[in-house]
């Protein structure tokens, strides 16, 4: 019989993620009512925004009717609208709990959360079974399901009812036993800009980690108008866009500018439709050029926006974009060093070949390694952090371009006094070209990432040993 009056409450269960839940049902001489699937109450109360984009229903007129086990790689809010089941439910996901199962009765005051890759399965106790579920993704008959037997001895389900009195499906008959299910892995992780510095660092970053795409733009187009269906994006957990027009000075010419705003906008309000509309966590990388450099302390989080250029106006328009929604993580960075040409290769090359250079000595900062970049990226996704701005550069006292100069110079086997400091307007005195204008302080404050558990190694730490690999 249905229980009337009861509080809205969530109840733990040994599988992780599944979540049964206590309704409010309404009752008098007329029958019931209740709220069967209330987004505001139940997120208040603890249940995951898993917007729910298709209901189902299963009648079942006869007691015994038993059906599963089954996984999709969607989540699922369960209940019954008449009558009443003994559900089942094992963990048939890539981890410690896979095989792991739950049971318990449900009928119109209870429901239950069945995070993606969970089996799921039940058996009718009454006749006349209403059996509903609101999923989080369409059906299809391409998508890859899960099966498990319901007669599966290592699970050893305590049917009601025998199985060999109950009404099954051949096809349910059928599925495989626990030792011979394939576990669901994952949804998966998409990165961006693959073939990028940061790109290439994230390659390794996640390196034997199940789950993990990369993506070039040959691979994938992000202006294209058919982003919205070139991949299943349900199938996905995390973008990470590692993508960005980054030629400060080219942004500020005639054709930069528009190049720029594609990259840097235009692709990234792009991502960001197909992530708002899937659920998907968005992580975008942004950059000290978002702030004009006038403090006299490290930039936080929340500091006002103020670029000076182009580059970093696209990259301000991003992050609002990004910003704007509800799973998000906006990484800022600065003075960023990976594979390929860059700033410390260029000083390492002119100490061999005896150069002296004339390096700026006003802009100050901190250098940031592409691979502890990488690192801290996939910690914020790994940990499940607060969703919000980060900013993740070295660790370490800042110094100017100048004093880093000196540093290779010194690391490289060469004397740094060949380093000759000017100011940023006597380096650019003379240009030719449009040189876009650069914050002179570019400190990014890191104690927020640092309370997440991740703390920045020091960049001259990392300047030594990328020297040393090099």
């Amino acid at each position: 019989m249905t229980a009337f009056g009861k509080a809205l409450a969530p109840v733990e269960t040994s599988i992780p993620g599944l979540v049964v839940w206590e309704l409010p049902v309404h009752g008098d001489n007329r029958g019931w009512f209740k709220e069967n699937w209330q987004r505001e109450k139940m997120l208040a109360a603890g249940l995951p925004d898993f917007e729910p984009v298709q209901n189902n229903v299963s009648f079942n007129d006869a007691v015994g009717t038993t059906r599963g086990i089954h996984a999709e790689p969607w989540d699922k809010w369960v209940s019954v609208a008449t009558g009443r089941i003994f559900g089942a439910w094992v963990d048939l996901r890539e981890g410690p709990t896979f095989g792991r199962v739950f049971t318990t009765e449900i009928d119109p005051s209870r429901a239950i959360f069945v995070p993606r890759g969970v089996g799921n399965a039940y058996q009718t106790l009454e006749p006349d079974t209403a059996y509903t579920y609101l999923v989080n993704d369409h059906w299809s008959p391409d998508v890859p399901y899960t099966f498990l037997n319901l007669a599966d001895e290592t699970a050893a389900i305590a049917w009601p009812i025998p199985l060999e009195a109950a009404q099954l499906s051949e096809k349910d008959r059928a599925h495989p036993r626990l030792p011979d299910v394939t576990p669901m892995a994952p949804a998966k992780t998409l990165v961006l800009g693959a073939g990028g510095q940061l790109g290439t660092a994230l390659r390794k970053a996640f390196e034997g980690r199940t789950g993990i795409e990369f993506a070039t733009r040959a691979d994938l187009d992000l202006t294209s108008p058919d982003l919205a269906t070139a991949r299943r994006w349900r199938e996905y957990r995390v973008i990470v866009n590692a993508a960005a027009y980054t030629a400060v000075d080219a942004a500020e010419t005639t054709e930069g500018r528009p190049a720029a705003w594609a990259a840097n906008v235009t692709a990234v309000g792009a991502v960001a439709r197909v992530a708002a509309e899937h659920g998907i966590t968005l992580v975008h990388v942004s950059s000290d050029y978002v702030f004009d450099g006038s403090l006299d302390r490290a930039y936080r989080e929340d500091d006002p926006i103020s670029p000076l250029g182009v580059y970093g106006q696209t990259k301000a328009a991003g992050d609002a974009i990004v910003g704007t929604l509800p799973r998000h993580y906006i990484v800022r960075t600065s003075w960023v060093i990976g594979e390929g040409g860059n700033f410390v290769r260029t000083m390492a090359t002119l100490a061999e070949r005896g150069v002296a250079p004339s390096v700026v000595d006003d802009q100050i900062g901190r250098l940031t390694f592409a691979d502890d970049l990488a690192l801290g990226i996939r910690h914020l996704i790994e940990t499940e952090a607060p969703y919000g701005t980060y900013n993740l550069t070295g660790a370490g006292e800042p110094e100017s371009w100048a004093t880093l100069a000196r540093r290779v110079f010194a690391l490289s086997g060469h004397d740094p006094a060949r380093v000759r400091p000017v100011s940023t307007d006597e380096y650019f005195g003379s240009a030719t070209r449009p040189v876009a204008p650069r914050p002179r302080n570019s400190v990014l404050d890191l104690e927020k990432i640092v309370r997440t558990g991740f703390t920045p190694p020091p960049f001259a730490d990392s300047l030594e040993r990328y020297l040393a690999d090099s």
